[in-house]
């Protein structure tokens, strides 16, 4: 082989094996940073709406369960036995103070009473001659006593047969709204017999709820309450007294509200929900019912706050959670006004997460970025 031929044999497999030499390094970098960047993948950010916690005036209350009382209320039964005349007991009717509502037959008592009203003319008559003759010295000292005595008698039996047919005449002792009753002419009453029952009609209203004794020991006549009936909006009420005796068997107190404009809502009988303040006012912070989580240390909350990279990073910082809201949680201690926390999809975070906000939360006013 000539000398020239062999040298460019040479030269051509010594670039085909540096060229082969080079892509072999080449593929080896590209495999080796790789693995490096699978290695350390770039962290994901987790979607969550974030919230402000606001400071809101709050007042620690409990709750009871209470029952409206009409201030005056009574179950109607008659005095005497008869048999009914007249009935005029329409269940619901509002009936005014004085109106009759039952009478019982008064005949025989109205025929003794005109019998005795005769009896008294004579005795008032007899009275009278007496006490002329007794001017002339014609009768005795003890006859005129005895004669004013038989007098008096008599206007005492007319007082006695007017009071009994007074209480077989029944009429409401005030305004009130009848209930059902089930009497009819005809129908023959033995003493004490229950006609019906009369609910005060008045714009106010007691309500009876109970407390625990701790509670009871702090109330005081004037303290003020909340009241609400099922579809009503709550009405103010006063304490006007709390029950001297505690009951033995529940530890409760029996406490006495009066709720001022009642009106058709508080139906006597009916169950009320009542609020009881248990102290003074007080400024607390508010936070979203969904930014509360359970963890292993009791209640937490994550604060929403930028790292030294100005990265957005979630905290997870422990709160003492004094009551929960309709949407709204109070929290005594563990955040200030202010912070950003995460409302919504908190459950994704864990301590140092990276964060990035979806949208605002609901519940408290919401922040749209940390500053």
């Amino acid at each position: 082989m000539p000398r020239r031929t062999w040298l460019g044999s040479a030269l051509l497999l010594a670039a085909v094996i540096g060229l082969g030499a080079a892509l072999a390094a080449w593929k080896q970098f590209s495999l080796a940073e790789a693995a490096a960047a699978s290695a350390h993948p770039p962290e994901a950010a987790e979607s969550v709406a974030s919230a402000v916690a606001a400071p809101r005036r709050y007042e620690k209350t409990t709750t009871s369960i209470g029952t409206v009382v009409a201030l005056r209320s009574i179950t109607l039964r008659n005095e005497l036995p008869g048999t009914v005349r007249e009935v005029a007991l329409v269940p619901g009717r509002i009936v005014e103070a004085g109106t009759v509502l039952v009478a019982l037959d008064v005949s025989v008592e109205t025929a003794e009473l005109r019998a005795q009203d005769a009896q008294a003319e004579l005795a008032q008559s007899m009275l009278e001659r007496m006490q002329r003759l007794g001017g002339r010295q014609f009768v005795s000292r003890a006859d005129l006593d005895r004669t004013r005595a038989e007098r008096d008698v008599a206007l005492a039996q007319i007082a006695r047969a007017k009071a009994v047919i007074a209480r077989k005449t029944i009429r409401a002792p005030f305004r009130a709204r009848v209930g059902i009753a089930d009497v009819h002419p005809g129908q023959f009453l033995a003493e004490g017999t229950l006609l019906t029952t009369l609910q005060g009609v008045d714009e106010s209203a007691y309500v009876d709820f109970t407390v625990a004794q701790q509670v009871g020991s702090r109330l005081r006549a004037g303290d003020p309450v909340q009241v609400a009936a099922a579809g009503a909006a709550p009405l103010p009420a006063r304490i006007v007294a709390v029950d001297a005796r505690v009951d033995p068997a529940t530890r409760n107190a029996t406490v006495r509200a009066k709720i001022d404009r009642a009106g058709d809502a508080f139906a006597p009988g009916a169950s009320v929900r009542v609020q009881v303040p248990l102290g003074e006012p007080r400024l607390a912070v508010a936070v979203p019912l969904g930014a509360v989580r359970k963890g292993p240390g009791g209640d937490e909350v994550f604060v929403l706050a930028a790292d030294g990279d100005g990265a957005l990073r979630a905290r997870a910082r422990k709160v003492q959670v004094e009551a929960m809201l309709e949407q709204e949680a109070i929290v005594a201690a563990g955040v200030e006004a202010g912070e950003t926390v995460a409302a919504t999809g908190s459950f994704k975070l864990r301590d140092g997460a990276l964060v990035a906000i979806a949208g605002a939360g609901a519940g408290v006013a919401a922040a749209g970025a940390v500053r």
